[in-house]
């Protein structure tokens, strides 16, 4: 059987350079090259969708491929597609390197300028090492082959709109309809997650922050276990800690949980740092919550500008909530959506704090009654993001009926390839 080969190289040069050497070693069948990590990442996916099969046993990484750096989407693909080896192709092929690619994921190095016998020996030794593995996950080894899980980001036009309850309620209605789920508190000086869910924790984002490898060990000594059945990973107690966790940390971390638990909810808070931006950059759907209010809406529409002009996403991949909504409030959701200039989610949340100060003030917002209409809604719009199983429910209040489609909120595949 013919060794399936998905170069990714970015630069045109190089491109002719590997598919030429490629396509003369013997039992190879190079696949049209991919030119940066985005594209390769979808590739792997759609394929992956279809069966572990499908995917190419090999994949061929250029050190100048981007917009990711080379060692990080070698961790990203290492971690979602296990069955695929990775050659890394690098111009300084050192002991320090060869290293890191290992520690990053990666099965081989070869050096440039390429040489035919070393690139087919790296080849052949990978092909065989990745038909191994399908013949291990053929007889069902418990090894995590999907696509990933999807991850949603929630963050705050401001604080105080409601994005953490927002995020804790999401996270419980995709846990509640079967889903293993975790919820992260991104929030790294000010998160209030364990506070809403009565729980008292040792371990947080920040022990994670230092780790090259996140092994399935690592994660769960970080992550509490709710009462719920929530995987909680919360922010530190100590807020300076916050700054541990950098963009590359984050990637780090969210592409662990991706590849552990089919739903990931992140409550980033009102500001955005590095690793917020990291996640929000990540994710497949990313929330940003407001309240029908001047301020607020302001607040909305210099976030979403912001994230813009970071190139941290477009506006048309940010989907606006509306929380404590009215019939009678001067400023709708279609005025909303003209302001920022983003879709608005179909699913509003009704105004009632009566209903939520008791559960609040207790600390257990995973006690709120059901009957409750904000809980009601924000459970609604888990549907309309499917982050719930049940194909449709009907909530007779504060949240209409929904049959698993996708309404007004933007999904996306990931910009990149980090994960």
């Amino acid at each position: 059987m013919p060794t399936r080969i998905l170069p990714a190289v970015g630069d045109a040069d190089a491109v002719r350079s590997i598919t030429t050497l490629l396509s003369q070693l013997p039992d190879a069948e190079p696949v049209a090259p991919v030119v940066d990590s985005t594209q390769l990442v979808d590739t792997l996916a759609r394929l992956a969708a279809e069966s572990v099969d499908e995917l190419p046993e090999v994949v061929v990484v250029h050190e100048r491929i981007g917009p990711v750096p080379a060692l990080e989407l070698i961790r990203e693909v290492a971690l979602r597609f296990p069955a695929v080896g990775v050659i890394l192709v690098t111009s300084d092929p050192g002991p320090g390197l060869f290293q890191a690619a290992m520690d990053y994921g990666a099965r081989g190095l070869v050096a440039l300028p390429l040489s035919y016998e070393e690139l087919a020996s790296r080849v052949q030794a990978v092909a065989q090492w990745s038909v191994g593995v399908r013949r291990h996950l053929g007889s069902g080894g418990d090894v995590f082959t999907g696509v990933g899980g999807t991850v949603v980001t929630v963050g705050g036009a401001k604080g105080g709109v409601g994005a953490t309850l927002t995020a804790i309620q999401l996270a419980l209605a995709a846990q509640a309809s079967g889903r293993p789920t975790a919820l992260v508190d991104m929030d790294l000086q000010a998160g209030d997650v364990a506070s809403y869910l009565d729980v008292q924790f040792r371990r947080s984002v920040a022990d994670l922050a230092t780790i090259n490898d996140i092994s399935p060990r690592v994660l769960a000594d970080a992550v509490f276990r709710h009462d719920t059945g929530l995987a909680l990973l919360l922010a530190p107690g100590e807020g300076e800690r916050g700054e541990e966790v950098t963009d590359r940390a984050a990637r780090q971390i969210v592409s662990a949980l991706r590849s552990r638990y089919e739903v990931v909810v992140i409550d980033c808070g009102a500001q955005l740092g590095g690793a917020g931006a990291a996640a929000v950059e990540m994710a497949d759907a990313a929330l940003l919550v407001t309240t029908p209010d001047v301020v607020a809406v302001r607040g909305a529409k210099r976030a979403v500008r912001m994230w813009d002009r970071l190139q941290i996403r477009k506006a048309e991949e940010t989907t606006v909530v509306v929380n404590r909504h009215t019939r009678g409030t001067e400023i709708q959701p279609a005025l909303i959506e003209k302001i920022t200039g983003t879709p608005v989610a179909g699913t509003t949340v009704p105004a009632n704090f009566k209903e939520l100060q008791g559960a609040v003030d207790a600390g257990r917002v995973h006690e709120l009654d059901a009957k409750s209409t904000v809980k009601q809604a924000l459970w609604a719009l888990a549907g309309e993001l499917r982050l719930v199983k049940a194909p449709e429910a009907d909530h007779r209040k504060g949240g209409g009926r929904f049959r698993g489609d996708w309404g007004s909120v933007s999904f996306r595949r990931r910009k990149d390839g980090a994960g």
